[in-house]
């Protein structure tokens, strides 16, 4: 979505990523919910990746807040961060399986809460700066972390962290003045039929074929956006 809003519609990257933080966090509250009744969320690795997560978010802000950076090298330090992220994504998109795969020989090693709270910080960090994070990097780290658990409580948990960490991070860019609310409710409208659209498209395309499609335009965004 940022990068849809900065190269398709010319908005400037910080109102990008601060509205759609704020998009993310209210279009993943249902998804939370419908998680929830079907019992796919794991509660206690929710509740660690966020005291990482939160507190790292809040931090970001309060840097940007207390150092004075100007306009210029915000907007840099976003679209720099953005590119990094997008060519991140895009890696793990093609490789977690693979990656997944190397450490599921460590699945009876339970990894410390200490460990989690850390992952959970250098998220909050990325998702603030970048708005991209919380999905495919999020689901990818708890992937290697609990490799035996089922992807459907990867997905919801990944989804239940994303919520809180989102709207932090939404209200913190609200305080720099990030949030474009005409745009976050155009977004919102738009997404209801889109929603049921990209679905029904998506069933039709084969997994793999997909995968590679998305983290190739992934990889080519976020190469625009580093150089």
């Amino acid at each position: 979505m940022t990068p849809l809003l900065v190269l398709g519609f010319n908005v400037q990257p910080a109102i990008a990523v601060g509205t759609d933080l704020l998009y993310a966090a209210i279009t993943k509250a249902s998804g939370v919910w419908s998680h929830q009744r079907l019992k796919n969320i794991e509660w206690s690795i929710v509740k660690n990746l966020c005291l990482g997560s939160i507190p790292g978010s809040i931090v970001c802000v309060l840097a940007i807040q207390q150092l004075n950076i100007s306009e210029a090298l915000f907007e840099h330090i976003i679209s720099v961060t953005l590119g990094a992220m997008l060519i991140l994504t895009s890696f793990v998109i093609v490789f977690k399986d693979n990656v997944t795969h190397l450490f599921a020989a460590k699945a009876n090693i339970e990894p410390s809460k200490a460990v989690i709270i850390c992952i959970g910080a250098i998220l909050g960090v990325l998702v603030t700066l970048s708005s991209v994070g919380a999905g495919a990097i999020g689901s990818a780290m708890l992937l290697i972390l609990y490799p035996t658990l089922k992807t459907r409580k990867i997905v919801g948990t990944d989804i239940a962290h994303a919520v809180p960490l989102t709207a932090i991070a939404g209200l913190g860019h609200y305080q720099l003045g990030n949030i474009d609310f005409n745009l976050l409710l155009s977004l919102i409208t738009g997404s209801i039929p889109a929603i049921y659209f990209g679905t029904r498209v998506g069933q039709r395309l084969p997994e793999k074929a997909l995968k590679y499609i998305v983290a190739t335009v992934l990889l080519l965004i976020g190469l625009k956006f580093s150089t």
